[in-house]
């Protein structure tokens, strides 16, 4: 049966300690801590700068069997290369130790800028350039360029299905087009709720479907309340009676409801969703 897993953006912020973080719960703890409640997690630090192997073995070894990230690719291929010219630098974040997750680790997220307009062909080009696989990753990353020498991770321990989503950030994006090239290139589209900010497109374009909860009515800073977890839990039964795989991820951390939202939705799916693996 599809998978189903609800998780957060991230797990480092400061206003979560004394409130989802039990006071005295020291930092390096905090990841074990939340995976222990949660089955996924979104690694976002990946986004700003190329990670280390030995970061990403230690967040293999900080949670339980089972337990999923998802890897948000480097905004120097979304917003500074603009997807354009990207063949070195995919390389190098596959080389960044993404890889050394394992069977931890889960889909790719892309994430585009509000800047960047529909354009099939640099989309497709993209595209084109994902690796399909932990192998095809592993062979992508062995192209690194000097500034990961002595650092790289460019193997693999099975060759496993990867995965990748993309979230758009402009109203170009509302054409039945970019639906068809994201089917035809097997890429699910990020269902973004974003208070109204942003396109929310709600299509299965994969067999995965990827949920970003910004809040609701205010981005970033608003909770979501038991009637508006009950109308998320009613699409993700959908999409998954569909046959998608679906991953959660709330982002409304500034006021400190991400985690409790993401506990209470999967306590709504609980029938259906993989649950936290309780700690030995």
């Amino acid at each position: 049966m599809a998978d189903v897993r609800i998780g957060i953006s991230g797990w480092r912020y400061a206003p979560w300690r004394g409130s989802f973080y039990p006071p005295g719960l020291v930092q390096r703890r905090e990841l074990e801590y939340a995976a222990s409640q949660l089955s996924t997690i979104e690694i976002n630090g990946s986004f700003y700068s190329l990670q280390r192997p030995t970061s990403y073995q230690e967040w293999y070894a900080q949670t339980p069997p089972g337990f999923v990230f998802a890897v948000k690719g480097g905004r120097f291929i979304t917003h500074m290369k603009k997807l354009a010219g990207v063949e070195t630098a995919l390389a190098n974040f596959f080389a960044s130790g993404v890889l050394a997750l394992g069977d931890k680790l889960g889909p790719v997220l892309w994430q585009l800028p509000p800047v960047l307009r529909f354009d099939p062909d640099r989309l497709a080009a993209f595209f084109d350039l994902l690796p399909r696989s932990t192998g095809a990753a592993a062979a992508l990353a062995l192209g690194h360029d000097e500034r990961l020498d002595g650092r790289a991770w460019t193997t693999t321990d099975v060759d496993r299905p990867l995965r990748h989503a993309l979230e758009v950030r402009h109203d170009t994006y509302h054409d039945p087009a970019f639906l068809e090239l994201l089917r035809a290139h097997d890429i699910g589209v990020v269902v973004a709720d974003t208070a109204g900010k942003w396109p929310l497109i709600e299509e299965l374009t994969s067999n995965l479907a990827y949920v970003r909860l910004h809040g609701g009515e205010e981005l970033y800073v608003s909770g979501y309340e038991d009637a508006a977890l009950e109308v998320w839990a009613e699409r993700i039964r959908g999409w998954r009676a569909a046959g998608a795989d679906v991953f959660v991820y709330f982002d409304n951390d500034v006021k400190v409801r991400a985690p409790f939202d993401a506990i209470a939705l999967a306590d709504k799916l609980a029938d259906i969703a993989t649950l936290p693996t309780p700690p030995a």
